[in-house]
């Protein structure tokens, strides 16, 4: 391809001519590869110039050492495809990226180092940034416009004037981008007031806001701060996030489109998001202010497509307000997908969890409790059991330095379950003597925002408290259930306790369609093996979202693992999402 050039001057300036960015957010990561050609289409045809994704870390690289850059992760497929259609790209491949993702998209192992400071000039934490560098700028720097391909901008950290002071940290980033090969301009974003503009700054680096609100207002607070160089809104808040817990979360879309027009007359933006896609898995992120707030399944984010990709009235009235600042669309809206309702689905097969901890884990015994991550275990669920005193009754517990949630049991028996904060307390409870103690941690997904986040080692990471004393003498079972595939079905599920549950059912059309949990607690649910992320009953989200192509014609498999013990006879699937 034809090398090109991209420039910083008093406005953008692609191949010597001025260029406006009308770009879209669209993270690959949360959109099966089948769907990435369909969201991309539909970007252009609202008339996008560009495309903007973040890079996770967490997933590229799982295991220390051990990256992936295939299938769903495949990031120069993504952008060579954008490229195919037209489109420019920018990418943010910033260790960090918040982006409500689990852990803002740092890998859980980076806290088996109990001395572990992120974000900072802390030496193991730069050592292991600078090695996976070294390796994801090779899929990058051959997708520059310099290089013929398409990427014109490349960002460094990620709102880093909320989150610390270190501008050594930020100038050692922006050395280590252009060591490893980066030579298209580098740019930050930050919230345009106060001091998160002043200590997101870096010398020599466009600064570029997030906002969602008061265009006006925030580009002069910007102008002022950076004089003759181009505005740009590099998130345009268009929606906001889910919390387990919380309504719905919708915008205002008559301001919105008040604060769109000014931004197309006066500067540059990137909205956020165009198209959000799925935390699929384990991969939502969560915040901490006063309460735990994990975010749902769904990344719906109210934003121009649907879960699913649908077109809205918010896509179709910002298609207007584009199209009157630059002219015709660039294409049709493709009209490809197809949403199908197959239905109640009876249940087949159920399991019980605690009759199948050795067909799903190798117990690690220890005399101390340890957290997921000490464990070598970044997602899911941990089980600690231990043999209680026959002459002692049980009569209070309490966990030390326990995230997020526990289920407690004695003798295949509840006890509590505790959430958040009451995990800080003790509590008393109608226990008996002896028998077996089982503690079911869950991780809710790690918190991807504030200095909270180096506090979110997952399980167990203290002491059990029993009756006031210290308890000694564990089993425990990491439970990350990717290989469900070894349940044995014959040790049936039982009612109260947590369990798995089976669905068979044929199909000879595919389609995307959404799994309705009504009836049901709390859990993850696997299609064909795919994790396709959390249900919970306390909403918004009721319906999880299985694309069309982990279907297959014939015969499919669902698994709820639910960890509430409340179930149904059936679970059913239907043609759109359902959000409160």
């Amino acid at each position: 391809m034809k090398q090109g050039t991209f420039e910083i001057k008093d406005t953008f300036y692609l191949n010597g001519e001025p260029f406006q960015i009308i770009s879209g957010g669209l993270h690959y990561f949360r959109v099966v590869p089948d769907y990435w050609k369909d969201r991309l289409e539909k970007l252009k045809a609202l008339g996008c110039n560009t495309v903007e994704t973040y890079i996770p870390w967490n997933l590229h690289e799982k295991e220390k050492g051990e990256y992936d850059f295939t299938g769903i992760l495949d990031i120069k497929k993504f952008v060579l495809l954008a490229q195919e259609l037209g489109l420019y790209v920018i990418l943010r491949p910033s260790p960090y990226i918040c982006a409500e993702w689990e852990f803002g998209g740092l890998p859980y192992w980076l806290l088996k180092d109990e001395n572990m400071h992120l974000r900072c000039t802390y030496e193991p934490y730069m050592k292991h940034v600078a090695e996976y560098y070294q390796r994801l700028f090779l899929e990058l720097v051959p997708l520059q416009i310099t290089k013929g391909g398409p990427v014109i901008l490349m960002q460094i950290e990620n709102e880093y004037g909320y989150y610390g002071e270190d501008s050594t940290y930020l100038e050692w980033l922006k050395a280590q981008m252009i060591e490893n090969g980066c030579e298209v301009p580098l740019v930050t974003s930050d919230g345009p007031w106060g001091d998160a503009f002043t200590f997101g700054k870096i010398d020599g680096v466009l600064q570029t806001g997030n906002f969602g609100s008061k265009s006006e207002e925030h580009f002069a607070f910007m102008k002022a701060q950076i004089g003759n160089k181009p505005l740009m809104c590099m998130e345009f808040w268009v929606g906001w996030f889910d919390a387990w817990g919380a309504a719905h979360d919708t915008g205002d879309l008559e301001k919105c489109l008040e604060d769109l027009e000014y931004i197309l007359k006066h500067g540059h933006l990137n909205i956020y998001m165009f198209h959000g896609g799925t935390n699929f898995g384990y991969m939502n992120g969560a915040n901490y202010y006063d309460n735990l707030l994990p975010d749902v399944t769904s990344y719906d984010y109210d934003a121009l497509l649907t879960e699913d990709g649908r077109v809205t009235a918010k896509y179709i009235e910002f298609q207007k307000k584009i199209l009157e600042h630059v002219g015709k669309p660039i294409g049709e809206i493709p009209d490809t997908m197809t949403s199908v309702a197959y239905g109640k689905i009876p249940c087949t097969k159920t399991a019980d969890l605690l009759e199948n901890l050795e067909n799903l884990s190798q117990p690690v015994f220890s005399n101390v409790t340890k957290s997921m991550e000490q464990l070598g275990q970044g997602y899911g669920y941990t089980l600690y059991r231990s043999h209680l005193n026959p002459k002692s009754t049980l009569d209070k517990i309490r966990l030390k330095k326990a995230n997020d949630r526990a289920k407690i049991y004695q003798n295949q028996k509840e006890l509590i379950t505790l959430y958040d904060r009451e995990l800080l307390e003790e509590h008393e409870i109608a226990g008996s003597k002896g028998g077996i103690l089982d503690i079911l941690m869950e991780n809710m997904g790690r918190v991807n925002f504030s200095w909270v986040m180096e506090e979110q080692r997952k399980g167990i990471d203290g002491c059990v408290l029993l009756n006031g004393r210290i308890h000694y003498g564990w089993e425990i079972y990491t439970l990350p259930l990717d290989n469900i595939e070894q349940i044995d079905y014959t040790k049936e599920a039982k009612q109260g306790l947590p369990g798995f549950f089976k669905f068979e059912f044929d199909i000879q059309e595919i389609g995307d369609t959404f799994l309705d949990f009504t009836g049901w607690g709390k859990g993850v649910a696997f299609v064909n093996g795919h994790n396709i992320g959390r249900y919970w009953e306390i909403g918004p989200q009721k319906r999880l979202y299985i694309p069309g192509p982990f279907l297959c014609k014939g015969s499919n498999e669902i698994v709820l693992f639910e960890t509430e013990g409340k179930s149904n006879k059936w679970i059913s699937l239907e043609k759109y999402a359902k959000l409160s």
